[in-house]
């Protein structure tokens, strides 16, 4: 097992590809642009997932079986595409003024029951900017989550089915942030409101559903395996991944990663086209057919560990990990060399 994550002393891929494709594509300056549509679909969603709610609250707390089974085949889904909404109000990409996008997102995150839209905001900006830098980058691990974890497939479901509990642990190992702003505290009022809301119109039953698809949407489920297709690798010379299946139908594109990190300023409904424009600087990359597929390799493949990223090297930084990571990525390089030889 892993003890340590990939290093690479390489900055992140996406801006030089980024320029590449615009030298080659300057056409795909025309995908750069606002879909103020979104909105529309946070509104739909939200108000689907109350319907629901209202619906599993009707029928009662007895019926919390039924509740787990709309919340894996529906609510995952709906809520994961409003994930996707809070991504891309981060970017700005559904109107103009930031003020609107905040808005969105925060409508957009009251199904999920708790504030992290503002949150996400903060920290997924930083994901892009300083990729792979533990310092900065809540998207990777802890080291003691990475080892508490370890390879063990019950341990590596128990970790997907609580992913929002750890993610909670990681800010505080970041490089001072300021999270607490008057939009966080909109994020908090809202949130706290629709809760009661829920609870006053539709019932624990009801706040029961909406749990469940919370979870489902970030965890044990197919939808959970983005978080692993993203930035999880056993191959240390690619540290993004694409997923081109069709769930990307009813998940707004998200599975077009590399395509997104390449070029943040392409809304959700864009990304296809930009593939398709520049296919010889994607149809070279590795990338995921399936998400159950991967939900099932990563949980059972002793091989993926938490420790299955990519971490940014610190030029100065002479620690054992580092010294370790680097020959490890050197004695690799060396093996491919010499299959590719015939040795």
């Amino acid at each position: 097992m892993r003890e340590f994550f990939f290093q690479s002393e390489q900055d992140q891929p996406h801006p030089a590809r980024a320029r590449a494709i615009l030298k080659a594509h300057p056409e795909v300056r025309q995908l750069m642009e606002r879909n103020p549509y979104t909105g529309l679909i946070a509104f739909s969603v939200v108000a689907l997932q109350t319907a629901i709610a209202y619906g599993m609250g009707k029928l009662g707390i007895g019926f919390w079986w039924l509740s787990l089974l709309a919340a894996y085949g529906i609510g995952a889904f709906a809520n994961h595409a409003n994930y996707v909404i809070i991504h891309d109000a981060t970017h700005n990409l559904i109107f103009r003024r930031r003020s609107w996008n905040r808005l969105t997102a925060i409508l957009a995150d009251l199904p999920n029951l708790t504030p992290g839209a503002m949150g996400f905001w903060v920290y997924h900006l930083r994901h892009h900017s300083h990729q792979g830098d533990y310092e900065w980058d809540a998207d990777l691990a802890n080291h003691w989550e990475a080892r508490l974890v370890g390879n063990k497939w019950y341990r590596k479901a128990i970790w997907l089915m609580l992913f929002p509990v750890f993610q909670l642990t990681r800010p505080p190992r970041l490089r001072a942030i300021k999270m607490w702003d008057r939009w966080f505290s909109v994020n908090l009022a809202a949130s706290i409101l629709y809760d009661i809301g829920v609870v006053y119109v539709c019932g624990w039953a009801g706040l029961l559903y909406l749990a469940f698809s919370f979870f489902f949407s970030v965890g044990l489920h197919p939808v959970g395996a983005r978080w692993i297709q993203e930035h999880y690798t056993n191959d240390p010379d690619q540290e993004t991944y694409s997923y081109y299946g069709p769930i990307n139908r009813v998940c707004l594109n998200m599975g077009y990663h590399n395509e997104h990190h390449d070029l943040p300023s392409i809304p959700w409904s864009n990304l296809p086209k930009l593939r398709a424009l520049a296919p010889e600087f994607y149809d070279c990359l590795k990338y995921h057919p399936s998400w159950s597929g991967l939900l099932f390799q990563f949980i059972f493949d002793e091989r993926y560990t938490l420790f299955s990223r990519i971490e940014r090297m610190k030029r100065s930084d002479n620690s054992a990990a580092t010294i370790r990571g680097a020959a490890v990525n050197r004695k690799k390089a060396i093996a491919v060399e010499a299959e590719v030889a015939g040795v």
